[in-house]
């Protein structure tokens, strides 16, 4: 319905979507969770002059990847377009990717002698040490038809080609915690034989290596047909992120990517800055929040919301019509992983009711206007507050 409703010509409003990832969180400290610890006094200032509430990424209960979770922010119904985590990050590396190829993502991790894994993200080693290594092991799998690009710290993206539709029976390798055994590709299909061939070899190249000598992979996946963002809501749009995994989310939907003059959060908002005349929608992604979540490093993680803070008057200072700050889902420190609780979220324009919500807190947000409400329907707001939407009916 909402795609019968834009307005055509006239419009010139400026978007800002804000995502820091992870940031919703649970009591870890006092009682209080990290947004409720953080000093904000930046988002305090503009939290009472704006519509608030908490946003449901896939359904009630259920706990959201990374790719779901913007893609919902982006106005897709996540359970409509399954999108796996691999052809994300192959497209932000910018690896190219066929019609009958499968992606993945992978991470190197540590296993122990006897094969179980030790650490998931190897220590989260460096991003020069990722490409030292995936160098050494591209030369030693050129024969196969696999293409490996490094990613951030210890991720890289991977493409399987093959020049014919292939039937595929993957899953996961990744088992989701220390202390288990890596899970084996079974199938006998071509996909299967191929990555079984491939996770051989890295097990011999990789061997000596002190911390990442595994590849875990998941999220294998397709290039999905998917309408573009731009011509689904009449906009011109573009993504700052510094992560591969969130360019190939953009990229996926038809944004385009632009690309900062270094990786700090200051080097982005300059991106946004330089980029501000020549387009009406900006997704700025922050990614600090999530890691340090993801660690369960809490105080780490409300250092990353306080630096967010201090940068958000640089923004402010452009003038938007719309500036919405949220994240993709919840990663509370205590559970070290996504979760399924609710995200906090505000909308700041001239068209809020306002004075219901004191700060961008998990509680706070849930006195606001907006409610609990499906994360896709996020850009209904952010239309309507910028006067995109024509009235419904006569």
């Amino acid at each position: 319905m909402i795609k019968n409703l834009l307005k055509k010509d006239g419009v010139s409003s400026k978007i800002v979507l804000i995502v820091l990832d992870g940031l919703g969180g649970l009591p870890i400290k006092d009682g209080m969770t990290e947004l409720e610890i953080a000093k904000t006094p930046n988002l305090d200032k503009i939290v009472s002059f704006s519509a608030t509430g908490c946003h449901i990424p896939v359904d009630f209960g259920i706990t959201p990847g990374s790719g779901p979770g913007h893609l919902a922010l982006f106005g897709y119904d996540p359970t409509k377009f399954q999108i796996g985590r691999g052809i994300l990050e192959a497209l932000g590396l910018g690896l190219e990717v066929g019609p009958y190829d499968i992606t993945a993502r992978g991470n190197y991790a540590t296993i122990d002698k006897d094969g179980k894994v030790v650490d998931r993200r190897a220590g989260r080693i460096k991003t020069e040490e990722n490409i030292e290594i995936t160098q050494k092991l591209s030369q030693a799998i050129k024969n196969l038809p696999i293409s490996i690009k490094s990613g951030k710290e210890h991720r890289l993206g991977l493409v399987f080609h093959f020049n014919k539709p292939v039937e595929s029976t993957l899953k996961d390798t990744d088992p989701q915690s220390e202390g288990l055994f890596p899970k084996e590709p079974e199938g006998n299909d071509d996909a299967s034989k191929l990555i079984r061939e491939f996770l051989s070899i890295v097990k011999k190249v990789l061997k000596d290596q002190e911390k990442a000598n595994y590849i875990l992979l998941r999220g294998f996946a397709r290039m999905p047909e998917i309408e573009s963002f731009n011509s689904k809501f009449n906009l011109k749009s573009c993504a700052i992120a510094v992560y591969p995994m969130y360019k190939g989310i953009a990229k996926l939907v038809g944004m385009e990517v632009l690309n900062s003059n270094g990786e700090s959060f200051k080097d982005q908002i300059n991106t946004l800055k330089s980029a501000w005349g020549d387009y009406d929608f900006f997704f700025l992604h922050y990614k600090k929040t999530d890691s340090a979540g993801e660690d369960g490093n809490y105080e780490l993680k409300i250092s990353a919301i306080e630096e967010f803070d201090s940068y958000l008057p640089e923004i402010m200072s452009l003038n938007p019509n719309v500036i919405a700050i949220t994240g993709d889902h919840s990663t509370p420190s205590i559970m070290k992983s996504h979760s399924w609780h609710p995200v906090p979220v505000l909308i700041y324009s001239k068209f809020t009711l306002g004075k219901t919500s004191q700060r961008l807190t998990e509680r706070e947000c849930l006195k606001g206007e907006l409610g609990i409400f499906p994360t896709y329907k996020l850009i209904n707001y952010l239309l309507a507050h910028s006067l995109r939407l024509e009235k419904f009916g006569a």
